[in-house]
């Protein structure tokens, strides 16, 4: 039997009201995978007033995601999308240049795919 691995893991850095989100995505993300990641996400941020999130988020394994999960994270962007500054998204695919198109439509911050995670790191730290 083949094991597929999938899910996200995340590292959450706080500076006064600004907000670093490291994000990892494996695989063909699903509903179970949100339920994991919502609530650390939300804890994170309800502490804060007025967040402003600068986000890098590595899309290098990630294979797309289950209906519901694409559901969950379209509610995650509607929910905080004016709290998110800068996303930068790394990867290695065509599609996921798209994706940053579209993501840029559901928050007001800037959203941009990078093929280099130098380049990546450099722009969300800025």
């Amino acid at each position: 039997m083949k094991t597929k691995k999938h899910g996200l893991s995340i590292g959450i850095e706080r500076v006064d009201n600004d907000l670093f989100l490291s994000l990892k995505a494996i695989g063909k993300l699903n509903h179970q995978d949100y339920e994991i990641i919502t609530p650390m996400l939300e804890s994170a941020l309800a502490e804060i007033k007025q967040p402003k999130i600068k986000a890098l988020i590595d899309g290098t394994e990630l294979d797309g995601w289950e209906p519901r999960a694409a559901w969950d994270d379209f509610k995650i962007g509607l929910k905080h999308g004016n709290e998110f500054e800068k996303i930068a998204i790394y990867g290695n695919k065509n599609w996921l240049k798209l994706t940053a198109k579209i993501g840029s439509w559901f928050v007001s911050g800037e959203v941009e795919y990078f093929d280099n995670y130098e380049s990546a790191l450099s722009r969300v730290r800025t």
